[in-house]
């Protein structure tokens, strides 16, 4: 099952980045990062405003530093995708040994296993382009493990891989180290080394290195709770004095529909385990109460840290609803071990069939028909593209919409349009699929603010590239049209291409 998930989403991954389905955020911007690492320049980004920074700036993930000696092997975007496929499937081994040792059942522990695998935010996780954070659920499911375990050097292996991957994975680590506090009180010693060292390291990234490196004062995601305050104190001054708000944010539908997203996956098991389930209520709070982005859905990344934690809550659940503690009805109900197996792993089918990101639940009646942001093949415009990026020298400034981006993103520069700054080339793509998963990923639709005179929209900017002297257009084919910038290079070649006729644009 491993290798089946390793290679299918490697294949997927791949042929999604070559249709130009990957962007600039997130993979270019990962891609950047782990580039200007084999350069010798640690993390550096260009951010959505053009600014040059370091990334830990806005994430203490410094786990991609380990990817800068594969990028010496492997110079491609490909490698970081083919890899996060590849790590994310080893997360089945830890839970095939919780099962097995929870459960007592081989075929109960192949079940937990397949329920990891075929879990829909952890496919979705995978597939949406590269993130740290998403290598970090087979870590924490390795730590799980070995919390249960007392295998120390394993744990601490594995946690401390873990909180490199994002700044709040600590807070994650920090509640397991609580539950292992509970569970074994005879292990209270690694408990408070493990919670102590997880919360040292979350105080060091958000208070030191985030700031140390950041281009504002201000934490950059705390405009996602302006709804509970501007700062974190009054955020947590919220909470305390006027509670009732912030439950006024999570009781909505959308967010319960969130929480149903990620348990009836599950058959509500993790349920029966709240103690070793309420290790992912950081993340929990984190998703919840943000009130802008995509974080209420299993569409994206953000709830890769509650999937292994729900997983392993759902086998440790089962294993007490066999034992007794819910009652004899549940406990013969249970007791059926072949009609258990064939439940988890069919009710996990059937929420991938709903909501899983896999293209063959299309072929189903009902099942999930896709979304902008997986086109698995190269349409005319996705060629065109390709011919545009090749022209363009790999240590050229170069701004670019966001569906180029990943593509051009191992150089020290590049900027997303409409943003043009001190840009020698600029790419442009337009037609129904950019348009749609423009409209899916709203937050990088760069519009034009109040007193900022550099910022237009990018309509603006195609048909200002398109009438400047200063901007020669070389390539144009399916609605791709390439420009180079000719007043500030004295002596510039002609165009490179014949821009032919454009395309007529589709109504869609």
């Amino acid at each position: 099952m491993m290798a089946a998930y390793a290679g299918v989403f490697s294949w997927l991954s791949v042929l999604r980045y070559r249709g130009f389905s990957t962007g600039r955020f997130d993979l270019g911007n990962m891609v950047q990062a782990v580039w200007s690492t084999s350069e010798g320049r640690l993390l550096e980004t260009t951010d959505i405003t053009g600014r040059q920074f370091s990334r830990l700036g806005a994430h203490v993930d410094l786990v991609l530093v380990l990817f800068a000696p594969l990028w010496w092997i492997w110079s491609s975007p490909q490698m970081l995708l083919v890899a996060q496929a590849v790590i994310v499937a080893t997360g089945a081994l830890p839970a095939f040994w919780l099962g097995r040792r929870w459960l007592g059942d081989d075929r109960l522990a192949l079940a937990g296993a397949a329920a990891y695998l075929m879990y829909p935010a952890v496919q979705h996780a995978t597939l949406f382009d590269f993130h740290p954070v998403t290598l970090a659920a087979p870590l924490l499911l390795f730590s799980i493990w070995a919390a249960e375990e007392a295998r120390w050097v394993p744990l601490g292996l594995c946690a401390g891989l873990a909180v490199l991957c994002q700044e709040q994975v600590g807070l994650l680590i920090a509640a397991l180290a609580v539950w292992l506090w509970f569970r074994h009180p005879d292990r209270r010693r690694a408990a408070l080394i493990l919670g102590g060292a997880a919360l040292a390291w979350v105080a060091t990234a958000v208070l030191v290195i985030m700031p140390a490196f950041a281009l504002q004062s201000s934490n950059a995601h705390i405009g996602r709770y302006s709804r509970l305050g501007d700062s974190p104190r009054d955020i947590a001054l919220t909470f305390l004095t006027r509670p009732w708000e912030a439950v006024e944010i999570v009781a909505t539908p959308g967010r319960l529909g969130y929480l149903l997203a990620l348990l009836l996956p599950l058959l509500l098991l993790p349920l029966a385990a709240p103690m070793l389930a309420l290790v992912g209520l950081p993340q929990l709070a984190i998703n919840l109460f943000a009130s802008t982005g995509p974080a209420q859905t299993v569409d994206y990344h953000y709830a890769i840290l509650l999937s292994p934690v729900l997983v392993a809550a759902a086998m440790l659940g089962l294993s007490r609803l066999r034992a007794g503690e819910g009652g004899e009805r549940l406990r013969a109900l249970t007791g059926r071990t072949r009609w258990v197996a064939g439940a988890m792993v069919g009710a996990v089918l059937t929420a991938g069939a709903l909501q899983g990101p896999l293209p063959i639940w299309g072929w189903i009646p009902g099942g999930w028909d896709g979304t902008p942001r997986n086109a698995f093949t190269m349409d005319a415009q996705a060629k065109a593209m390709a011919e545009a990026v090749a022209l363009i020298p790999p240590d050229a400034v170069v701004a670019a919409t966001n569906n180029a981006g990943s593509h051009l993103s191992a150089r020290r520069r590049i900027l997303l349009l409409p943003r043009l700054g001190n840009a020698d080339w600029a790419l442009l793509g337009d037609g129904p699929r950019l348009q749609a998963m423009a409209l899916d990923r709203p937050t990088l639709r760069l519009q034009p603010k109040p007193g900022d005179v550099y910022t237009i929209g990018l309509r603006a900017r195609a048909r200002q590239l398109l009438t400047s002297r200063k901007w020669a257009l070389v390539y144009q084919r399916n609605g791709v049209k390439l420009y180079r910038r000719v007043a500030s290079i004295p002596g510039a070649p002609p165009p490179v291409a014949q821009a032919e006729p454009e395309m007529p644009r589709s109504r869609s």
